[in-house]
């Protein structure tokens, strides 16, 4: 059979559907064909980069929505994507003409091959793989192509599933390796017994999955499709639907009983955005940004494959009452998988706030510095005189003035941003009157000043960064580096996201004519972006430290500049400006910490972690032969073990204990916060950027 004859038989009964059921679509469509309309015409009239609705566009938005679809290639195969393909310059043209067959020709193509998949998936998990077979599995999803046909499919889940199999057979001998160290009673379970079980148990997963996936909805499908046409403009251009608009950036803390952790959903999987400073997340310490969690497993049960899975429902299995354990399989952003036991709790608010300590060292314990830990910008966006971050920053900072420190370190590591006048306002506690951002909106320019004339703090400065410090602490680093203010220490770049983004109720944007068919969701498009003052933008390159120190994440691609379709990197006119009168010799410090970066140990193994990543995240292929693999996962169980330690070695630093003191009127109370505050002081001293960073501040005050 033709590969023609072979697409007009898949495609017939999609084409039956979109030409001959017009009546039915008209009416079924309206609001799908509005919200297009109304979204493609919000966002050229506001948004801050325009685009012209062209074949370019067209290839985006194709691009985009194959990402969301079948982002790993699991269900497509070269049959369907030479179908889909037919569209790739022709979405700007059913945009124009308010047509939706690209839209309906996927819906029932992914679900056809879903359909297929389901069909298949246990009977190929009904007799044991050949364990002993040898051949490989390809991991890189993003080099994978398509399979040829429905046969090659069913070969690729084969190993696919093997693949499954084999780590579950593994997992399962550790836990009874464990069992058996723990007790001499335990029952031994031979390779057979436990490969039988572990079949069982992805089967169990891939029925959760499916039944998660037959409940995805039309409507859900557009939203994707919807998303895929807002994010081709920028990656924080987003359409959230009315009961997805209380999932935007939500947050497992608060108040709430959890892991503490913020979550997002790209690419069908369940991404750790960031982790919530002093939260069970946090304390534990190996849940890290960036990585896709997995399966989620409750304590005594097994593991939910989340895959797929809405946001709303993976987030309701990871919250759980204080005090019970939840455990996260996770994919790491090098490739590895690991299991993460969490111990649920309340996720204190205060917790979030900006705190000091002072440091020295242990044989130079007369040399003290100011250590500040911001962990976001934040404002009470309902009480113009609540708790805000400037405010907080200014006690801190008086705080460490009494304590007559000889310089103070202000760390944004992990910062993602927040309010824009706390910038302003806190950058102004470290210079005097003047710019600290430019503010494009469209062809407009607005600088916000410092108009403060009151320095609050004149002495030496040092501002921490890393990779994930974005947006408004981006904003603060670059101030303080254009003024020569501060010296900047960190990883190569900081994020690189210049951008502001607003939500948009459409209802607004729509006339009443249309009242039947509202609500129909909001629009959070980038509206603004950001400038030095220098003139530079922090979009894409961020803000590059005077002092680079090693990090493991150093050789990964993380950061604005590995999105999809991120806004350019411009320049506009430079301020008027003075800089700070004492101007640090940045050579000599430079020379003085990569000395001493070079013989320590510390920094040596952080370096090597950082190889041993890189090295895995171009992994492309696996053994499926069992005692291969599992020589493998040995090997890579212990350079795991060993590398996990990087960057958490103890220094000789030393914590003032006396200056964080707690004393209220409730004993208990004063117990559980100067016990958070003993656990923070504990790990800073593990903190070996941090002890750099003051070694750095005692060659500046020496100089």
């Amino acid at each position: 059979m033709t590969l023609f004859r072979k697409l007009l038989i898949l495609l017939f009964p999609i084409l039956f559907i979109v030409l001959f059921s017009s009546n039915y679509l008209n009416d079924k469509t309206k609001k799908e064909k509005l919200l297009i309309t109304q979204t493609v015409e919000l966002l050229n009239m506001a948004h801050f980069s325009p685009q012209e609705i062209n074949d370019d566009f067209s290839e985006k938005v194709y691009t985009l929505y194959m990402k969301s679809l079948d982002y790993n290639k699991n269900f497509f195969t070269r049959e369907q994507e030479t179908i889909l393909k037919t569209y790739k310059y022709g979405i700007d043209d059913e945009i124009k003409n308010q047509s939706l067959n690209f839209f309906l020709v996927s819906f029932e193509l992914i679900n056809q091959q879903q359909q297929y998949i389901k069909s298949i998936y246990a009977e190929l998990l009904a007799e044991p793989f050949d364990y002993k077979k040898n051949e490989t599995f390809f991991l890189n999803t993003e080099e994978r192509e398509f399979v040829a046909n429905n046969d090659s499919l069913r070969d690729f889940w084969r190993k696919y599933l093997k693949y499954q199999v084999i780590n579950d057979i593994l997992s399962l001998e550790k836990k009874q390796e464990k069992a058996l160290e723990d007790s001499d009673t335990v029952t031994i379970k031979t390779f057979e017994e436990l490969e039988i079980k572990a079949r069982e148990n992805i089967r169990k997963r891939y029925e959760n999955r499916f039944d998660r996936i037959e409940k995805i909805t039309e409507d859900d499908r557009f939203s994707t499709y919807l998303n895929s046409i807002t994010s081709s403009y920028d990656p924080h251009t987003n359409y959230f639907a009315p009961k997805n608009k209380e999932d935007f950036d939500i947050r497992i803390s608060g108040k709430l009983e959890g892991i503490g952790a913020t979550l997002s959903q790209k690419d069908g999987y369940i991404r750790v955005v960031n982790i919530v400073p002093g939260s069970p997340s946090w304390k534990q310490g190996d849940l890290q940004p960036d990585d896709l969690i997995l399966k989620v497993a409750q304590e005594g049960e097994l593991p939910v494959d989340i895959s797929d899975m809405r946001l709303d429902e993976a987030v309701q299995l990871i919250r759980g009452p204080k005090g019970t354990k939840v455990t996260l399989t996770v994919k790491k952003v090098a490739g590895s998988t690991q299991e993460i036991t969490i111990t649920r709790d309340v996720v204190e608010l205060e917790d979030q706030y900006v705190r000091s300590a002072v440091i020295s060292s242990k044989d130079n314990q007369k040399k003290r510095i100011g250590y500040i830990f911001l962990p976001q910008f934040y404002v009470d966006m309902n009480d113009r005189k609540g708790r805000n971050c400037a405010d907080d920053m200014k006690k801190e900072i008086d705080k460490l003035n009494t304590q007559n420190v000889s310089g103070i370190i202000v760390d944004l590591r992990d910062n993602g941003g927040g309010s824009l006048p706390g910038v302003v306002d806190i950058a102004g506690l470290f210079i005097e009157k003047g710019p600290v951002v430019q503010v494009m909106v469209g062809k407009s320019k607005q600088v916000l000043k410092d108009n403060d004339a009151d320095i609050q703090y004149k002495g030496p400065l040092v501002i921490l960064v890393n990779t994930f410090s974005a947006s408004a602490s981006e904003i603060l680093a670059a101030a303080m580096q254009d003024y020569k203010r501060a010296v900047i220490v960190g990883t190569q770049s900081t994020y690189g996201k210049g951008t502001v983004q607003r939500f948009v109720d459409i209802d607004r944007a729509v006339p009443n004519k249309f009242n039947a068919l509202k609500p129909l969701g909001s629009l959070k498009l980038t509206i603004q972006k950001f400038y030095r003052i220098d003139g530079g933008s922090t979009q894409l390159r961020g803000v590059t430290p005077d002092i680079i120190l090693p990090d493991v994440y150093q050789h990964l691609d993380i950061g604005e500049k590995d999105l999809d379709y991120p806004l350019a990197w411009t320049e506009i006119d430079k301020l008027k400006y003075s800089s700070w009168a004492d101007k640090e010799n940045m050579k000599k410090l430079h020379r003085k910490s990569e000395r001493r970066v070079e013989k320590d140990s510390a920094f040596i193994l952080v370096n090597e972690a950082s190889e041993w990543l890189a090295d895995k995240k171009e992994t492309n292929t696996i053994e499926l032969e069992i005692d291969a693999y599992k020589l493998r996962q040995e090997h890579e169980s212990k350079l795991s073990e060993k590398y996990s330690k990087a960057g958490k070695q103890l220094t000789d630093l030393y914590i003032d204990t006396t200056f964080n003191v707690v004393k209220t009127n409730d004993a208990g109370l004063d117990s559980v916060k100067q016990a958070k505050i003993n656990n923070w002081h504990s790990s800073l001293k593990k903190d070996i950027t941090l002890f750099e960073t003051y070694r750095i501040m005692l060659d500046m005050i020496e100089q």
